[in-house]
């Protein structure tokens, strides 16, 4: 499976409704939300989206799911931006919730990969992708 990066820089894009999207995902319902994407000419539907907190601490993984879209042209601000839908399965606010840290993402082989990137939607070095999915589930389940 391919894997790639999404970044979100809460001083450049507020997330007002954090809080409801959390609880509406909690609550089991479908979260899909939009986003920007640089590696549109080989992200597909059913590859699987992180989203790291950038700009601010704490920085880290604070959000997962699966590509639901093809990419599309979407007009933002006077610009032209290739955009794709992702539906997220883990989504935790980082003022509230612990994330998944810059100190680990920066350990053993995981330091190959940019975890800070300056374009959204960047591709996951395929040979992270299942060390990543591991360290990502133990955070989350940590028992």
């Amino acid at each position: 499976m391919k894997a790639y990066l999404f970044g979100w820089n809460p001083i450049k894009f507020k997330w007002d409704d954090l809080d409801d999207d959390i609880a509406k995902l909690q609550a089991g319902h479908r979260l899909e939300e939009d986003w920007s994407v640089a590696s549109h000419k080989t992200i597909r539907p059913g590859d699987r989206a992180y989203f790291v907190h950038v700009g601010i601490e704490p920085k880290g993984i604070f959000a997962s799911g699966i590509i639901s879209s093809e990419p599309f042209l979407a007009l933002r601000k006077g610009r032209t931006y290739h955009r794709i839908v992702i539906e997220f399965d883990v989504l935790l606010n980082p003022d509230k919730h612990p994330i998944l840290t810059l100190d680990i993402l920066k350990t053993g082989n995981l330091t190959a990969q940019t975890w800070t990137p300056q374009a959204s939607g960047i591709s996951i070095r395929p040979e992270l992708v299942d060390e990543l999915e591991g360290v990502w589930q133990d955070f989350l389940n940590p028992e």
